[in-house]
């Protein structure tokens, strides 16, 4: 949360910020983008769909987003052409129906994201297959291919038994085949593990447990079973491209202090006994890259205050990333509190939350849910987030242990006449055999001529994917330096032009 501790520290005053810094501020702006249930993709043409999602992704952008993660799967479908999964029923409104004239929303998405110079993370959900009682899955699903491998509970959907190698193993294809075919900057999985327990209905994981349990425990043994699915997407990721992030969003308490001395001081649903997920462990054995857990409640809530949340999990990054998810409509609906109780003179909760995280030495920036609310300005959000918090831009902090090394300088650096009489600013990437060095996006900074300020956080203009950007008339007369940047976000040195 680096921009945050130099903005609240500065009191949000640009000219306090260093002068001289040959780092932009780093933090970590997602908004999280679901198909699910968003019947309006259906209802619009590919073009419209098209001009649609630019306009998503140009709102978030204009609200300091900087990382779009963008559900690709969620119940065994795809959003993407597939020959493991078929078309998403919320894509044409027809379960393996390929909307017309047929699309790639994923490649579109990355395309558009990288533009921009914001990442593209590719959500999937790994086990569920249908979503409601009466939701069937389509014809070409492999649901009808190996029935054995599929379970229904008592909520009336299907999953995949996490209790199979099988289930793992196509998972495990899916994410291969993304890797294979995409550029993607991050696999993304949240919170849907073994399914939200009925009230009084076991999971009914008889046989694959009597086939695979070996005398565990049975909550331990599913456990077991997503710690090595977990395990087995790591593995692929860094065999395929080690470049490439793992990222979790779990549900917001791991465990009640009450039922574990480890856990948070809550007293809520607990995803290690209910999901099954054992979140930390995969951070300390560094299966994931970040994880961010779903804090959605107003910081006093009785049984989950976010207060206590967010600091319970910033003791949980273990040397990864943490960023924490964030309710856009449950931050906004609810008036602050005041240190020792009561209500401020604040009508939401957003700038409190922002406060406590910047103070939090483990935590690297946050995700929006769901992204819509940020592009419809719900209540003011984006227009906050566009003129404080997230005024400034910003890079994710860069992912060391994958790579440290920072890429080479751009060259050619230079103000040219573009073909409509204007002028731009052009580079050339340096050429790289190694795809850790790509440049595959760039820092620009910009300052007025007379000014002594060098490359700094305030003097970023923008970060982009393109290697040429129009210049308005009025900084003609600017100085400019680029930086490139990596796939895992480090930078090179600054090159300016003279």
């Amino acid at each position: 949360m680096k921009s945050l501790k130099l903005l609240f520290a500065v009191m949000a005053t640009v000219a306090a910020l260093t002068a001289g810094a040959q780092e932009p501020l780093r933090e970590f702006r997602g908004a999280w983008m679901h198909i699910i249930g968003q019947e309006h993709y259906a209802k619009r043409t590919t073009a419209q769909n098209q001009a649609y999602l630019r306009e998503q992704l140009d709102r978030l952008k204009a609200s300091g987003v900087n990382a779009v993660i963008f559900q690709v799967r969620p119940q065994a479908d795809a959003a993407y052409p597939s020959r493991l999964e078929p078309w998403s029923r919320w894509l044409s409104g027809t379960a393996g129906v390929a909307p017309k004239p047929v699309w790639d929303p994923l490649q579109f998405m990355i395309t558009e994201a990288h533009k921009r110079g914001m990442e593209l993370h590719a959500w999937i959900n790994p086990y569920r297959v249908t979503s409601s009682k009466s939701d069937k899955p389509a014809r070409s699903s492999v649901y009808y291919k190996h029935p054995e491998w599929f379970i229904r509970y008592a909520d009336g959907k299907i999953y995949f038994d996490p209790g199979l190698p099988e289930s793992r193993d196509f998972i495990d294809k899916v994410v291969r085949d993304l890797l294979a075919r995409y550029d993607l900057d991050a696999i993304h999985m949240d919170d849907y593990f073994y399914p939200y327990p009925v009230s009084g209905k076991e999971f009914p994981d008889d046989k694959s447990y009597e086939q695979y349990g070996d005398g565990m425990n049975r909550d331990d043994w599913r456990r077991h079973n997503v710690d090595l699915l977990i395990e087995q997407l790591h593995n692929t990721i860094a065999e395929v491209k080690p470049w490439v992030r793992l990222g979790i969003s779990p549900f917001g308490i791991w465990r009640n202090k009450k039922n574990d001395p480890r856990g948070s001081d809550t007293d809520g649903l607990q995803c290690y006994d209910a999901l099954y997920a054992d979140c930390p462990l995969w951070t300390r054995r560094g299966w994931v890259d970040y994880m961010v857990p779903q804090l959605y409640w107003q910081l006093e809530h009785k049984r989950a205050p976010t207060l206590e949340l967010m600091r319970w999990w910033n003791t949980q990054a273990n040397g990864r990333h943490m960023y924490y998810g964030l309710d856009v409509n449950n931050m906004m609906d609810n008036r602050d509190i005041a240190a020792g109780g009561g209500d401020t003179t604040r009508n939401n909760q957003l700038y409190h939350k922002l406060e406590i995280m910047a103070r939090l030495d483990s935590v690297h920036g946050l995700v929006w849910w769901p992204g819509y609310s940020v592009t419809k300005n719900y209540k003011g959000v984006a227009d906050s987030l566009r003129t404080t918090t997230q005024s400034l831009p910003a890079l994710p902090a860069p992912y060391t242990w994958l790579d440290n090394k920072a890429p080479s300088p751009v060259s050619h650096l230079r103000l040219a006449t573009a073909k409509n009489g204007g002028k731009e600013l052009t580079w050339e990437a340096a050429a790289t055999s190694d795809p850790m060095q790509q440049a595959v996006r760039f820092v620009v900074y910009a300052w007025p001529t007379a000014d002594k300020s060098q490359q700094s956080p305030a003097t970023v203009w923008l970060i982009t994917g393109e290697t040429r950007v129009a210049v308005p008339a009025d900084m003609r007369q600017h100085r400019f330096a680029v930086q490139a940047v990596d796939r895992c976000n480090n930078v090179s040195a600054p090159i300016t032009l003279k």
